[in-house]
């Protein structure tokens, strides 16, 4: 069968050869396992490892090619796509542009194969849309945004708005990912256990509804978002979203926001994985395995459990991705 990855990570090593003259906080750090660490602060929860299999796209094609199935990938960024936004503004845009222009290398080096998506550094609007603008004409097919504009900001910041307006006429999908930078004071401790368990969940949770609560959703009814990680917290706690938030003001119910956007199949729980099924609806779910993050061959073991029927299987596994993806038009 052939399947299509949509949350897959490969990371350029050229781009963090660039980033170790760095020696304020956040800066990148090589480790002892052919890879590099990303520290954002000298705490535990500010550090994030990856090892020599994130920066070999070769080796991690390979890998997939053991798997069974003809299997294609959307490279996406991954808790990295914060850097951008941490570092002075023009080192923020010289560094998204590098990473764009290797994805874009990939992306013609395996043609067919390998899709990848864009770095926005969001410290400036005006630089953000000239690095889309770059983006788009390189041919990337989504955009990647952070959980939060450094440490301070929100990604539901009013200055932001001309951004996503052109986004939406892109018709580019926006990935949300989190980026372990959210409320360290309250995850802090067991060796970063709490963070990367509960703590990506709520960060890309708050993320996500805050494109909700803003009216972002409401204003760009043909933005088209990818939430991560089988949507969070987000759909088992929809009930409460909408009971709780009269306040935002919204036209709509936040439910009608939240199943307009899409999700993959990252969660080592069947349970959860089949009822992201039932709340976004098959046609808005994407296999999706975290890689390296996560292991593919567990990721599939998982969606036998979950008992799909062919044609479902056919959607979540490719159809879905390709066609939400535009990926027939590059």
């Amino acid at each position: 069968m052939r399947i299509l990855d949509s949350h897959f990570h490969w990371w350029p090593r050229s781009v963090f050869e660039q980033t170790l003259q760095r020696t304020t906080y956040p800066r990148v750090e090589r480790n002892a396992n052919g890879g590099f660490d990303l520290c954002r602060n000298p705490g535990v929860t500010g550090r994030s490892r990856q090892n020599a299999e994130w920066f070999d796209l070769d080796e991690q094609l390979a890998h997939m090619d053991t798997l069974g199935h003809e299997v294609d990938v959307i490279c996406s960024i991954g808790p990295f796509s914060l850097y951008f936004s941490e570092v002075p503004v023009e080192e923020g845009r010289a560094l998204a542009m590098r990473w764009n222009e290797e994805m874009a290398a990939a992306q013609r080096r395996h043609a067919g194969r390998v899709w990848a998506s864009a770095a926005l550094p969001l410290q400036d609007t005006g630089v953000a849309l000239e690095v889309l603008e770059h983006a788009a004409g390189l041919g990337l097919v989504g955009v990647n945004i952070p959980g939060s504009v450094g440490p301070h900001e929100n990604i539901d910041a009013p200055r932001l708005e001309p951004l996503y307006d052109r986004i939406e006429a892109l018709g580019l999908p926006i990935f949300m990912h989190p980026t372990d930078a959210q409320f360290p004071d309250i995850l802090e401790g067991y060796n970063g256990a709490l963070y990367s368990s509960l703590g990506r969940v709520i960060d890309v949770s708050v993320s996500a509804y805050r494109l909700v609560l803003s009216g972002i959703m409401e204003r760009h009814p043909k933005l088209k978002v990818v939430m991560s990680h089988t949507g969070g917290a987000l759909p088992y706690q929809a009930g409460r979203m909408d009971k709780n938030s009269q306040r935002a003001q919204l036209p709509r119910t936040p439910t009608t926001y939240l199943r307009r956007m899409y999700t993959d199949t990252v969660s080592p729980h069947a349970m959860g994985v089949r009822f992201a099924i039932e709340f976004y609806g098959v046609e808005q779910v994407m296999y999706g395995t975290d890689y390296p993050c996560w292991s593919p061959a567990a990721c599939l073991k998982v969606l036998e459990e979950v008992g799909l029927s062919a044609a479902d299987t056919q959607k979540i596994m490719y159809d879905n991705a390709r066609r939400f993806f535009n990926l027939d038009a590059h």
